[in-house]
């Protein structure tokens, strides 16, 4: 395995700001989970991997793989505790809401989700249960940020993505036949138990703080809520993620 090379060690550095990726139209994916599932999956196109030269216990016959050292490789990583790989993918094609709208099936869209780890989250449990594709709305933090991610667990790659102006688009899907879905724990919402998915469903989950943007709740959206057992309200809200979880086994059940 040869040792990587000056250029392709400052183009991993770059790759961890937004504006490099876009540019490039790469990112990285970071440890040996991660890594692993995204050449099982076999959908992203994997273009290099890289491994601490000290650790290097990693048996890649089918990819260009390169070499790096223990103070280098720490240096690049985005994790406390590195897990010595790293692998540079391209960013897929992004999806135009007119091709998402003509399908069927359960769409997560994400109003502003700020925390990577959130939306990694968000990502990998909506591949779990089988939703088609993520509408990315604005305000929310890159897709392709590296601690999003590694919080995917792999999952990077498996649903079709659209960077989303959900006011515009939400609109495009119901006059598709779309119902529309939003999460919100304010009076009013309907019990999620009382909701069932249809072959053309959207799910909204807002911001951590302040919930769904007030500008995407319409007459025509039913806003879903998930009840605190015997309305106990010493805990103020779920995580977004989790409240998202819950609500698509609910509507998976």
């Amino acid at each position: 395995m040869k040792s990587a090379s000056n250029n392709q060690i400052k183009l991993l550095r770059k790759l961890g700001q937004k504006k490099y990726r876009e540019k490039e139209g790469l990112f990285v994916v970071e440890g040996e989970r991660a890594v692993e599932q995204v050449l099982e999956n076999g959908i992203l196109n994997v273009r290099e991997v890289f491994v601490d030269k000290e650790a290097n216990s990693y048996q890649l016959t089918a990819i260009s793989s390169y070499l790096i050292d223990t103070k280098t490789f720490d240096e690049l990583s985005d994790t406390e505790n590195s897990q010595g790989i790293l692998a540079i993918c391209e960013i897929p094609k992004e999806a135009s809401v007119e091709e998402l709208s003509k399908k069927e099936g359960l769409i997560v869209a994400t109003d502003r989700i700020q925390d990577p780890g959130n939306l990694g989250t968000i990502v990998r449990t909506a591949a779990w249960f089988g939703a088609s594709s993520i509408l990315v709305g604005k305000g929310s933090v890159d897709l392709h940020h590296p601690k999003v991610v590694r919080s995917t667990a792999g999952a990077t790659g498996v649903l079709s993505y659209r960077n989303s102006d959900l006011d515009k688009d939400l609109e495009v899907f119901e006059k598709e036949g779309w119902q529309v879905l939003l999460l919100d724990g304010n009076e009013g919402a309907l019990p999620i138990s009382e909701m069932s998915s249809t072959n053309k469903t959207v799910l909204i989950v807002g911001n951590e703080a302040n919930g769904v943007d007030a500008n995407l709740i319409t007459s025509s959206r039913k806003r879903v809520m998930i009840p605190s057992e015997k309305n106990n309200r010493s805990v103020e809200s779920l995580n977004a993620a989790i409240a998202l979880s819950i609500a698509l086994y609910q509507l998976n059940g």
